[in-house]
């Protein structure tokens, strides 16, 4: 019998900001997105004030100034370390884990159907609590899709404070009843609005829904959802990352950019983070694509959207290399006159390192460029990123995004560790 469970971590990008604020707890929080635009996260207060998701900053101003919400900018470099502590604290608890996003994992479970379910829930809790500070939710169920909809309700319900055990339960026919449709992993839009047509309103419903009229409309992969949810397991742990096709790097700019050179600037800065993401992935490109886009939602002003892919003649991970071709691509796309909003370089037909096929033709010493590049990785990594940059990603970049409210890095950085009085 398989046994799945779904580890949750509770409004995860607050509960980090709480972890080193804990006189937050219990107060309305929220984070906004790049350049302080729009609402990302929320705590529970947050929530209970009307404050919604991705609403703009400036609309729900005054509701934060009249309720002294607590406004955080996005801290990726937190949230990313933060969220690999609690992933190292799940492996203790089982060697078989399917982390499924920056805060949520699966845990296989199948070999501990001897043992009360519901205690394991709880030590897991309180463990990961422990051990990093993240509150989470933990739902326990016999498929994946079951062990989703056992977390849903877990985060809801006083009684079952943060863990609920479907696996065995009497009551899994009733917690069926109380998930809409769309809230049911693997349902969209488009689906939930045909089986609300035909009187499908629950997961209960789909539960019991004809299997020959699920798959005409939803295909092989509705087929799983409707299994899933009578307790057949269709869908397994998926350990192994599949291979990435491309990486991106992207970014709204916090003012217009109106000119080539800052637009080269934030290309040259956009492809070194590619580069190195790149090279950590153990990656070389064969290709790299640039695009740049206007503010579209303003019609005072001239609307632009355009990119442009350029082949490169040998895969490579060398980050002048990248930006050399990186700006070529640029020049193409790049039109005088307009009021850029945004702007992003694209790395794609990656290769293992060990794979590159080299061109009979090229003249590049690849052995100094793999050394120079890992000698400026490691150096970055070891003080801050950026310590040794590339001069044509500029030294000021007004254009670049700002994050006013932002926090410490409090576990990455020597110089922004958290000071105990």
């Amino acid at each position: 019998m398989k046994l799945f469970a779904l580890i949750d971590c509770n409004n995860f990008y607050v509960s980090c900001e709480r972890v080193f604020k804990p006189q937050l707890n219990q107060k309305p929080v929220v984070v906004l997105s790049n350049n302080d635009g729009c609402i990302i996260a929320r705590s529970n207060e947050a929530k209970q004030l009307g404050i919604g998701m991705g609403e703009p900053f400036f609309k729900v101003k005054e509701i934060i100034d009249k309720h002294q919400v607590s406004v955080f900018s996005s801290n990726y470099t937190l949230y990313g370390d933060m969220s690999r502590r609690v992933m190292e604290t799940l492996c203790e608890f089982t060697p078989d884990m399917e982390i499924y996003s920056i805060d949520e994992a699966f845990l296989d479970l199948s070999g501990y159907a001897n043992i009360d379910l519901d205690d394991y829930g709880r030590k897991i809790q309180s463990t990961v609590k422990q051990w990093t500070g993240m509150p989470v939710s933990i739902g326990i169920a016999r498929t994946k899709t079951l062990a989703k909809i056992a977390n849903h309700l877990a985060k809801k319900s006083q009684r079952a404070c943060g863990v609920l055990n479907l696996a065995y339960s009497p009551w899994l026919e009733k917690a069926l009843k109380a998930v809409p449709v769309e809230k049911i992993w693997g349902v969209g839009k488009s689906f939930a609005k045909l089986c609300a047509s035909r009187n499908i309103e629950t997961a209960f419903d789909l539960r019991n829904a004809d299997l020959d009229w699920v798959k005409k409309h939803r295909g092989v992969m509705g087929l799983r959802t409707v299994l899933e949810l009578r307790g057949e397991s269709c869908i397994d742990l998926e350990q192994t990352a599949p291979a990435k096709k491309g990486i991106c790097v992207s970014q709204s700019f916090c003012r217009k950019v109106t000119s080539l050179d800052e637009m080269k600037e934030a290309v040259a800065t956009y492809t070194t983070r590619a580069a190195e993401k790149l090279r950590k992935e153990k990656k070389c490109a064969g290709a790299i694509s640039v695009f740049v886009k206007t503010n579209l939602f303003k019609t005072n002003e001239q609307r632009y959207v355009n990119s442009h892919t350029i082949e490169l003649p040998t895969h490579t991970q060398d980050t002048s290399t990248l930006i050399e071709h990186g700006f070529a691509a640029l020049h193409l796309v790049y039109r005088d006159k307009c009021n850029y909003k945004k702007a992003g370089v694209i790395l794609s037909q990656l290769a293992n390192n060990e794979n590159v096929q080299l061109n009979l033709f090229d003249t590049n010493d690849h052995t100094k460029s793999k050394h120079l590049m890992e000698a400026i990785d490691s150096i970055n990594q070891q003080h801050a990123s950026n310590t040794i940059g590339y001069a044509s990603s500029g030294i000021e970049k007004p254009w670049i995004a700002k994050f006013n409210h932002r926090s410490q890095r409090y576990t990455t950085r020597w110089d922004e560790l958290l000071c105990v009085k």
